[in-house]
């Protein structure tokens, strides 16, 4: 049975793609003999035919891998884009490293915890960076002995 031209007006009609018209299956008759515009919306008015809804593309993949995201995943060797100075400039790199460092020493003199001069040379080693981290930092600290007031275990 042709509907082709039936489709066509329907979907003129519906203003929307040929393709998501509907043509109920029990009714192929009476569409058939619709020809003009005002047949077809009195056919879409009892519901013989009918607009289907547009698809969306789904977001549940995009949803789930944000979940994997905020939990820490997916930031493997695989997923990174660019360099690692691209990601991070050196110079960032540089300027955490030293706000944590001297942070940490000014916190020990506050405290009581290192002298003035133990500081002073601590600064100067800070900033020439010879500490690559705070973890380096506090090795050097219990292994040259600079703590006082600290309670040995």
């Amino acid at each position: 049975m042709e509907l082709s031209t039936q489709k066509r007006i329907a979907a003129r009609v519906l203003k929307c793609s040929p393709k998501r018209v509907f043509f109920s299956p029990d009714h192929l008759a009476q569409i058939k003999e619709a020809i003009t515009k005002q047949d077809i919306r009195e056919l879409i008015n009892s519901n013989v035919i009918q607009k289907v809804p547009a698809a969306g593309v789904s977001r549940t993949h995009a949803k789930k891998r944000l979940m994997q995201k905020r939990k820490g995943k997916r930031r493997g060797a695989g997923a990174k884009q660019g360099k690692l100075n691209a990601r991070q400039p050196g110079k960032r790199v540089w300027i955490n490293r030293m706000r944590s460092q001297r942070g940490l020493i000014k916190g020990l003199r506050e405290k009581g915890i290192i002298e003035r001069k133990v500081h002073a040379m601590l600064y100067k080693k800070v900033g020439g960076g010879f500490f690559r981290s705070l973890a380096h930092l506090k090795y050097y600290l219990k292994e040259k002995d600079l703590l006082k007031n600290v309670k040995k275990k």
